[in-house]
């Protein structure tokens, strides 16, 4: 414990401490210790146990820097322990927070942290103490190129190590939501905050690690794609030395605060773990390829790394199942009366390319969709999910189904069953086709292609109100005048007229391409 501290140092005159020292009788000090658990009064001064014979001391200072800055450190590896200085009681407090709720972990090994009952830690007598403080000095000030100096690593590169990254992804085909983007840089270190945004129309990402050494590794997947062919990774270091979230939802996330709101409009995550812990968030598989378009299997072992399976490619967290995954979606709460088979191919082909679709004879308002993978699949269930098409809020989740079976020679099933499989209607045969790059979620305003230079605004207007749509802007574009934006009423309506008017037959060969606007 705490006191047992004093035998290593103090009572050599090496090591200092003020306005600590318990009363002079060592043999009750233990006693009392052993009894009263740990210390209840807070200090700056954090004593942590059970450190792994391997641990550095950058690595205890990770464990306190998230959390404000830190002023001193003093290892104890004879005795698995060390001694942690925040600059404030604020800052301790806030460490103590935090892996109350997670524990804290070093190489893989937990450890435990608690108050000490030195208010201070003084080691400038202190022999061999000299790298401790060069370190301590080099991540507190994040001066350009001396971490890598400091812990072995090579120098080089213009960038300053930081324990913040900078995530731009190119190519967005899948979503890649924060989800993805924890499961996947969790593997390299504890992650503590995530902020995602869009500039300049890509999807960029901010991510703090509790340690700039797992940013250090995590650099290494800088242009790998997560998927074959798509969502590639832009990674660098970030300028900034510290992220401040201000809510916990699904955009962006701290994991050092519980008590964040999660703001207007943005679902609320669950409260925060430490990741890797089980049950925190499900499963991601991806598409086919994303183990060999991210093959971690020479990134070396660093704390709270989840483990990748070699055979499926999914990434898993342990203790958790998996999903049963699929690329048959059950697709419920339909409008019988409105719905087709063609509608839903049309919809859903917005994502992927559909394959087969089936409506339930004996209950019309479930349907199965064969989407042409897995990640088409969930891409669909991410976007189309709780949309209202026809009236109802459409309902999009996996199927036990791998397949949709075609019906019987000789049995009709009224026309409830199609197969796309051959459509001339799939938006992403073409692996350079650059729809890749244009899928959005519903939206109001639609996308229109192909538009014969016959047509006019009023014909275009007239043709979206036959759907029911209520028409409140149109332009076209003026470099193209065979594309345009229509703004519709609601979603809804925006969502029925792509379903009625997409591939529409204009004459002399020409049809309307219709998709949702950025």
């Amino acid at each position: 414990g705490p006191g047992k501290l004093l035998s290593l140092g103090v009572s050599k005159r090496l090591l200092t401490m003020s306005n600590s020292t318990p009363p002079q009788d060592n043999g009750n000090k233990k006693k009392k210790f052993k009894r009263d658990g740990r210390p209840h009064c807070p200090s700056r001064v954090l004593h942590i146990c059970q450190v792994p014979s391997r641990a550095t001391e950058s690595d205890i200072i990770s464990l306190g820097l998230p959390f404000g800055k830190v002023t001193n450190i003093l290892m104890l590896k004879g005795r698995k322990q060390a001694l942690l200085e925040m600059a404030s009681e604020d800052s301790a407090h806030a460490v103590m927070k935090y892996y109350t709720m997670a524990t804290a972990h070093l190489h893989g090994q937990p450890v435990q942290i608690q108050y000490s009952y030195h208010k201070e830690l003084k080691t400038d007598n202190l022999a061999n103490n000299a790298r401790a403080q060069a370190v301590l000095q080099a991540m507190n000030t994040q001066q350009c190129g001396s971490l890598d100096v400091i812990n072995g690593l090579p120098a080089g590169g213009g960038s300053c190590p930081n324990s913040v990254l900078r995530i731009v992804v190119e190519n967005v085909f899948y979503p890649i939501t924060l989800e993805v983007l924890l499961q996947i840089f969790s593997k390299f270190g504890s992650v503590l905050k995530i902020i995602t945004f869009s500039k300049n129309n890509k999807f960029q990402a901010l991510l703090q690690y509790a340690d700039p050494m797992n940013a250090y590794y995590a650099k290494m997947v800088d242009g790998q794609s997560i998927y074959t062919g798509c969502c590639t990774l832009h990674v660098d270091y970030s300028n900034l030395a510290n992220l401040n979230v201000r809510f916990n939802n699904d955009r962006s996330r701290d994991f050092t605060r519980v008590d964040l709101p999660s703001g207007n409009g943005h679902r609320a995550l669950a409260p925060p773990a430490a990741f890797g812990t089980p049950g925190l968030f499900p499963t991601y598989a991806g598409a086919s390829g994303f183990a060999s378009a991210l093959d971690f299997a020479q990134v070396p072992p660093l704390p709270g790394v989840m483990a990748t399976s070699a055979a499926s490619g999914q990434m898993t967290i342990p203790g958790v199942i998996s999903l049963p995954l699929s690329s048959v979606l059950l697709v419920s709460n339909l409008n019988p009366e409105a719905i087709t088979p063609h509608g839903l191919f049309i919809l859903f082909g917005v994502y992927g390319d559909v394959q087969r679709v089936k409506i339930m004879f004996k209950k019309k308002d479930n349907a199965l969709v064969q989407m042409a993978d897995v990640a088409q699949a969930q891409l669909a269930i991410f976007h189309l999910n709780g949309q209202r098409v026809y009236g109802r809020v459409l309902h999009a989740t996996f199927s036990k189904h791998q397949i949709v079976q075609l019906p019987r020679a000789g049995h009709d099933d009224y026309g409830l069953t199609r197969d796309y499989s051959h459509s001339p209607l799939h938006r992403f045969k073409n692996p350079a086709s650059k729809n890749f790059q244009n899928i959005f979620p519903p939206s109001d305003t639609l996308h229109l292609s192909n538009i014969p230079t016959f047509v006019t605004v009023e014909e275009l207007k007239d043709l979206f109100a036959s759907t029911g749509s209520t028409v409140k802007a149109f332009r076209f574009f003026q470099k193209d005048c065979r594309m345009a934006l229509i703004q519709l009423g609601s979603v809804e309506e925006a969502i029925q007229a792509l379903i009625e008017l997409h591939n529409h037959d204009f004459g002399e060969k020409h049809h309307l391409r219709v998709s949702f606007s950025k």
